[in-house]
């Protein structure tokens, strides 16, 4: 039994790391062909916006549906969507160039399915794997998702160079099937819900989880946090190949280069994870990842034309830092609350930090236009560096004060 959960990750992680890997190479494929062939940071603004919203609209409520509905078949059904319109995207490539508004309508579509995998797979977590554990799962989910980013552009661009957009995107859809597939040999217990005297409302399940999350102070202050770090970063991500076209005057195998290189730089990151696990408190290794990607990007903000390596070592690094940020924060979710309402809180987690990056890409498109993306990168940077300081202040006067609560408790008891 110790071992099975082990056995079952393994069998799970393999099916995420074919379907993670498809959709790097579609998400580097649309943005590079984006930004070849309009070389606007407008328009890829939009294209990042249509790929947020949905997450962020629906993110509050989907907690609800995913403590009532099976997870395993909630992810199965999220992912064939994908793959169905991943597949009408395809063809319509394969036969024409679709108009910049039936690819947005396409990424909004993908978008709101996404915002049904992700949370279900996250609360399904704790279902699979022992609590003490989480922070080393964590690291290889980051793991599989920093291959996915090494190998995703590389082969995308070369997909996409040597044939079309649209092939990529039938790639994507085989991924789909092959993660389903997966999923569908694995057994995943689905949590009992809370015994309540009659059915209950949506709305009862609704404020039942923002109760729940409002009551961890310590994942209310870290959820501010993350959500103006993302204001900061979540532009980066899709700045980064108009940053090789226009200031290095590189082309897409190199942007593809910087890609992989920053998913190099999250293997290792993810590796060092996993082999620490917890031997640093979750909030350490979280405040560390944030002055570290701060730093980076400070100094990203500053280079000149002439050094693309000194760019590209810098990309891996950030990525390096990455999985200490993305992994105890997920852990410290899933310890934080029961597996029966889990789904609701990780929603309304999600929703809100994934509100700092539509606000973050309104405001980089006509910054990046009007100053250049550097601007973006320093100041980001900066930010980054200042939320991580302030987010290590909280939780240590946090920890001071409940210190002083226990202490006061033990003298009134003497």
């Amino acid at each position: 039994m110790k071992q099975q959960w082990k056995k079952t990750f393994a069998l799970i992680f393999s099916g995420q790391l074919f379907s993670i890997l498809t959709t790097s190479m579609v998400q580097f494929s649309i943005i590079w062909h984006l930004t070849a062939t309009t070389e606007s940071a407008i328009v890829l603004m939009i294209a990042g916006l249509a790929g947020f919203l949905p997450q962020v609209i629906l993110g509050p409520f989907i907690g609800v549906w995913l403590d009532r509905w099976n997870r395993k078949k909630t992810m199965i059904a999220a992912d064939g969507t994908i793959a169905l319109f991943s597949l009408a995207l395809g063809i319509y490539y394969y036969v024409g160039d679709p108009s910049l508004v039936f690819v947005y309508v396409i990424l909004l579509i993908r978008s709101t399915a996404s915002s049904f995998h992700a949370p279900a797979f996250q609360a399904a977590i704790p279902l699979m794997a022992p609590e003490d554990q989480l922070t080393r799962v964590a690291g290889w989910q980051q793991m599989i998702q920093s291959v996915s980013m090494i190998a995703g552009p590389v082969l995308g661009i070369a997909v996409y160079s040597a044939t079309s957009l649209g092939i990529v995107l039938f790639l994507d859809v085989f991924g789909a099937l092959i993660a389903n597939l997966m999923l569908l040999l694995t057994k995943i217990h689905q949590p009992k819900a809370e015994a309540t005297p009659s059915a209950p409302s949506f709305y009862s399940e609704f404020k039942l989880g923002w109760q729940a999350f409002i009551q961890a102070k310590p994942i209310v202050l870290l959820t501010i946090g993350t959500a103006i770090f993302g204001i900061a970063f979540m532009p980066l991500p899709t700045l980064f190949p108009l940053m090789t076209l226009s200031h290095f005057g590189r082309g897409g195998y190199n942007a593809s280069m910087v890609e992989a290189l920053f998913g190099i730089g999250m293997i290792l990151g993810a590796i060092l994870l996993s082999m620490l696990g917890s031997r640093l408190k979750d909030i350490a290794y979280i405040c560390i990842s944030l002055v570290g990607i701060g730093l980076t990007c400070v100094a990203i903000g500053v280079i000149s034309q002439e050094s693309f390596i000194l760019f590209v070592i810098l990309s891996s690094v950030m990525g390096m830092a990455a999985p200490f940020f993305n992994g105890p924060y997920m852990a410290m979710l899933q310890r934080a609350y029961e597996p029966a309402i889990l789904g609701r809180v990780i929603s309304l987690v999600t929703s809100v930090t994934l509100l700092s990056a539509p606000i973050g890409l309104a405001l980089a498109g006509p910054i990046v236009n009007k100053f250049g993306m550097q601007t973006w990168f320093f100041w980001s940077g900066i930010a980054t560096i200042l939320t991580g300081f302030f987010m290590y202040v909280q939780f240590k006067r946090m920890h001071a004060s409940e210190r002083l609560d226990s202490l006061g408790s033990v003298n009134q008891s003497l």
